[in-house]
């Protein structure tokens, strides 16, 4: 799969604050994070942060492109074909493995959903455009059913591809503390969307 963060040598100023501030923001959360701290950790001036996104609203706007980007990265790199159910779980899985490879990206989009602002919903609107996206050229395709209504489908979808990552810190926990009493593997989640 294409990295949209880059590899760091290959990386403009602009993209190292970006970058910069995904890491931040995914551990602190955007209200607590200056501008002024997304230099030091970028390695430039609080007026080359400036220069590049104006604003924090700036800079929030652009994390929101790079997630956006790592989950469209992940979806596309699935070839449509198969039935509907095997193309939605390859798709799923490879959502899956980006986000086991980019924690950032996992503890960014748990904080913007769960904790939703006004600009973080611009995260979410993002994503439900690139969902729309998706699953209006699968139906055009033939790829995805037709019959059942196009905004479930897309609830259905994020719901599928959201549910593990944010409800995975509460399974953990509760498995750490039930484990004990059963040798059985750690149970996965499966989230489904009925109309």
């Amino acid at each position: 799969m294409l990295n949209p963060r880059a590899a760091e040598g290959d990386l403009t100023a602009k993209a190292r604050i970006r970058n910069a501030a995904i890491d931040l923001f995914a551990e602190h959360g955007e209200s607590k994070v200056s501008l002024r701290a997304v230099a030091s950790r970028a390695g430039v001036t609080l007026g080359l942060v400036q220069h590049h996104f104006k604003t924090k609203a700036g800079l929030v706007d652009a994390v929101d492109r790079l997630v956006v980007d790592y989950f469209d990265a992940a979806v596309t790199s699935v070839a449509p074909a198969g039935s509907t159910a095997e193309l939605a779980a390859a798709r799923d899985e490879a959502v899956r493995k980006m986000l086991q490879d980019t924690p950032a990206v996992v503890n960014y989009v748990r904080r913007a959903v769960l904790e939703p602002s006004d600009t973080q919903l611009h995260l979410l609107e993002s994503l439900i455009a690139l969902t729309r996206r998706e699953v209006t050229t699968l139906r055009a395709a033939g790829l995805a059913s037709s019959t059942r209504r196009e905004s479930i489908q897309i609830v259905a979808v994020l719901v599928r591809q959201f549910g593990d990552l944010l409800l995975a810190p509460m399974i953990d926990a509760v498995w750490e503390r039930v484990a004990e009493y059963s040798d059985a593997p750690r149970p996965r989640l499966s989230v489904t969307v009925t109309e």
